[in-house]
């Protein structure tokens, strides 16, 4: 979506998820979609499918599963979900684009990841990019959501053109502001017998329920404050109202990740909120994506290949 709102024309997408794939063919219809394990895809075959010959591509884009570095899990080096970096690596030196983005979360480059990342940063300089990480947080670029990720953004080395990330943008957008026209009646509202609701009823706005009883819930049990920017949406979705005892509504979430209002979702509560949770904001990846038309790719107006 943020690619789409910044101009590109995207040539190929690969996930493995049922409905993922679904929601992407309802929102992107008439983008190859290959459905499937990302190591089974050949280079021949993505060539064949994207239309491209080595070396025309202008962005490739990958956010390898986060699970791993997490710092909301148990953070394993050996994690085997980590080892999917390498698929990118291994189209990335087969395609060989212009310009390269891979996005993660903030664990890979803390405590014992930080080696994890190093050798993320060697591995892609070493597939013949110049490339640099920056931790961005979406609340600066148009998102009313503060959500902190890394994103790796790489020049091939025969363009001489060092790679660098956006400035901020925007000023914060608060949560009231992002979604005071609509209705409250929506949400997904807690049952007084549930021990939670008295702890809604207990915690502050802006704070997460473990303040108020750390042993039994964590720090994903967020109350969002109406002059702050919402917390980070998890896919596990337990981010709820200040004025009301209720989870958000999934209209409510599409506002926080700054996707349109019109975004097709499948499934129940819980699978919609976890495709939003999962996804990059949009309106962060279209800053980034200008970023990289502007710079790294002559400026053109025209439509770049994704």
């Amino acid at each position: 979506m943020g690619y789409q709102q910044a101009g590109y024309r995207e040539l190929l997408a690969v996930e493995w998820g049922d409905n993922a794939v679904k929601t992407f063919k309802a929102n992107f219809p008439g983008i190859p979609v290959y459905h499937g394990d990302i190591s089974k895809l050949g280079l021949e075959e993505c060539l064949e499918l994207s239309g491209v010959k080595p070396g025309e591509l202008d962005v490739l884009d990958g956010s390898p599963p986060c699970q791993g570095f997490s710092t909301s899990g148990k953070r394993r080096i050996s994690d085997p979900r980590n080892s999917l970096f390498m698929e990118f690596c291994r189209l990335l030196k087969g395609l060989k684009p212009k310009v390269f983005v891979v996005e993660n979360v903030t664990g890979m480059v803390k405590g014992h990841m930080k080696q994890v990342f190093l050798d993320i940063m060697k591995t892609l300089r070493e597939c013949g990019y110049d490339c640099v990480a920056q931790v961005m947080n979406a609340k600066w670029y148009g998102v009313p959501q503060a959500r902190q990720r890394v994103i790796i953004i790489g020049t091939r080395k025969d363009l001489k053109k060092p790679p660098g990330h956006p400035k901020p943008t925007t000023k914060p957008i608060v949560a009231s502001a992002a979604i005071d026209d609509l209705p409250l009646d929506e949400l997904k509202m807690l049952d007084p017998k549930n021990e939670k609701w008295n702890l809604w009823k207990l915690c502050s706005p802006g704070n997460s329920m473990a303040s108020v009883h750390p042993k039994k819930h964590g720090f994903d049990d967020q109350v969002a404050h109406p002059f702050r920017p919402f917390p980070t949406i998890l896919a596990s979705g337990k981010t709820y109202h200040w004025e009301k005892p209720g989870q958000l509504s999934i209209p409510m979430v599409k506002r926080a990740c700054s996707f349109p209002d019109d975004f097709k979702l499948f499934g129940k509560y819980t699978t919609k909120w976890a495709r939003l949770g999962n996804g990059v904001p949009p309106k962060l990846m279209e800053t980034v994506a200008i970023h990289i038309k502007d710079n790294f790719l002559n400026g053109a107006n025209d439509k770049r290949n994704h």
